[in-house]
């Protein structure tokens, strides 16, 4: 393919992603309350005391705040348009491995497509986690107001948070998939990994520490702990990987080439009678 028809095929790619990211916006449009619902449920499920009073409704209902006019129609687009992206989430990766795929061998696309599934199910994981910690971080944070203050979370706020902390729980999850991504391509070694094990894992809390909008250190530990348990599964494949290619090289008799060792190509001309042939030659019906 040319430069252009990659262009091209690059833009066909984006365009059906984005498509399927619209059709996903307009499934959480239609079921936002659902959605609302689900994500209000952390923040419900407090004690009244922790809540504040504002947070209950004339109904007795748990309820968020809105500030302003046009904060309901922002809010809802919002939840929307985040929600599209995660429920639409196999297929925008699927259209990513779509346009990878015509560079990779076979065993690559193999590859690949584990890389989806293993990365839209390693981002479900992270984002259950997130929502399952949610509560117990609500509350700590909310008790640490003190005495004579009472907590009011805007809508806009709370759940600009609690997506925002989804997003980062998802996307945390996928480091340990890249660096082994990048094992099969034959970047990153296990020898290089396996050296940096303690570097990792203190790089790994130091990260939950500032990536979690929550201050809390719940929080961070259980974004941290499972984080700390990927890389070492990770580091784990790379090994049995690196032996496997150590020997496969062996078996082709590529284990004592040194990577930079250039290959012993025959740099002499060759003769001219021995490259171009004779092309048949071709009659048609009139002839």
């Amino acid at each position: 393919m040319s430069l252009i028809e990659h262009l091209r095929e690059l833009r066909n790619r984006v365009g059906l992603a984005l498509l399927g990211i619209l059709v996903g916006m307009i499934v959480a449009f239609i079921f936002y309350d659902e959605i609302l619902a689900f994500l209000k449920a952390p923040y419900c499920g407090l004690d009244v005391e922790d809540r504040g009073e504002l947070s209950v409704n004339k109904d007795g209902e748990c309820t968020l705040l809105l500030l302003d006019v046009l904060s309901n129609l922002t809010l809802r687009l919002k939840v929307a348009f985040i929600a599209g992206v995660v429920l639409s989430a196999p297929w925008w990766l699927y259209q990513l491995w779509s346009f990878i795929t015509p560079g990779l061998k076979r065993n690559e696309k193999r590859y690949a497509l584990s890389f989806v599934g293993a990365s839209t199910l390693l981002f479900a994981a992270g984002c259950a986690l997130a929502y399952l910690t949610l509560s117990n971080g609500l509350e700590l944070l909310l008790g640490l107001s003190g005495e004579g203050i009472t907590p009011v979370l805007g809508a806009t706020e709370y759940l600009g948070f609690i997506m925002q902390l989804l997003l980062t729980f998802g996307i945390a999850f996928e480091v340990p998939l890249l660096c082994v991504m990048l094992n099969i391509v034959g970047i990153v070694s296990y020898e290089l990994l396996g050296k940096s094990r303690r570097w990792l894992i203190f790089l790994t809390f130091l990260l939950a520490a500032f990536i979690t909008p929550t201050t809390d250190p719940f929080t961070m530990i259980a974004l941290a702990i499972p984080m700390a348990i990927l890389f070492e599964l990770a580091i784990q494949f790379t090994r049995i990987n690196d032996k496997r290619r150590a020997r496969r090289d062996a078996a082709a008799g590529w284990d004592d080439v040194d990577d930079d060792e250039a290959s012993p190509l025959d740099a002499r001309p060759t003769a001219l009678e021995d490259v171009v042939q004779e092309q048949p030659v071709r009659y048609d019906a009139k002839t």
